[in-house]
């Protein structure tokens, strides 16, 4: 197979999919990880789509990325932000956790605290952390959404009733000016009243999300109290997170 026939079937495979691995594009063409990673990066030069860690993926501004692949996409970063996301918190506290394969991950690291009052829109993060006897969880109300979250009105009518420690979220992308970007406008609404209503708000986002576009404007990084991420950002987002006076956290 020639390399330009492979890298147009790699492109329709990533178009298909939203995200796919290198080990899965090295198995399904039959070549070396070391190959797919140049033509990843001359296709990611070209503009045709973005690398990441672990994969390739190509960006829509309209429509996020299927949720199993979203799962496992930097799965190793999501738990390194989760793990230090953790470790902030302490026990007998009350949170808010957003919609987010992050967030979820943050719940799996939350299960060796005690006492944790958790209100989240979230049917996944609620059961991973229902298992626990000493947790209180509460489930928001609202129209369900295939991949778990909690969506509507009456989901931020919920919300707006509780003024909570802290306020885990996750999000989908955030742009050079330092907005904070989602695909869902009623999802966006719901995390609008998750931030308000939290006396600190920790944002979990992994390298990707930085430079990712979606069409629904959540809010900004000047009302975020910590920013945890596994890599430096560029210049031009450490500006913004300089400005906006917030702790960042690299893991």
């Amino acid at each position: 197979m020639s390399l330009v026939i492979r890298q147009q079937q790699i492109l329709e495979l990533v178009k298909e999919r939203g995200y796919i691995s290198i080990d899965e594009i090295a198995q399904t063409f039959s070549v070396t990880p070391q190959t797919v990673r140049r033509d990843i990066n001359q296709l990611a030069d070209a503009g045709l789509l973005r690398r990441y860690h672990g994969g390739a993926a190509v960006d829509s501004s309209v429509a996020n990325t299927e949720y199993s692949m979203r799962v496992s996409h930097n799965s190793e970063a999501k738990q390194k932000i989760a793990t230090a996301i953790a470790q902030d918190i302490p026990d007998h506290a009350s949170i808010f956790i957003n919609i987010g394969t992050t967030t979820e991950a943050i719940a799996h690291a939350l299960l060796n605290h005690h006492g944790l009052k958790v209100i989240t829109n979230n049917l996944n993060v609620a059961k991973i952390l229902s298992v626990k006897n000493d947790f209180e969880v509460l489930i928001a109300s609202g129209k369900v959404r295939p991949d778990g979250g909690v969506i509507g009105q009456a989901t931020s009518d919920f919300f707006k009733q509780f003024k909570v420690d802290y306020a885990l979220i996750g999000i989908s992308g955030i742009d050079e000016e330092g907005t904070l970007l989602d695909f869902d406008f009623q999802e966006v609404a719901v995390s609008q009243e998750i931030m308000e209503g939290a006396r600190h708000v920790y944002l979990a986002a992994d390298a990707s999300k930085f430079g990712r576009h979606a069409m629904m404007r959540l809010g900004h990084l000047n009302e975020i109290h910590r920013l945890y991420t596994d890599q430096k950002p560029a210049d031009q987002y450490l500006k913004q997170i300089q400005e906006s006076e917030l702790k960042l956290v690299i893991v």
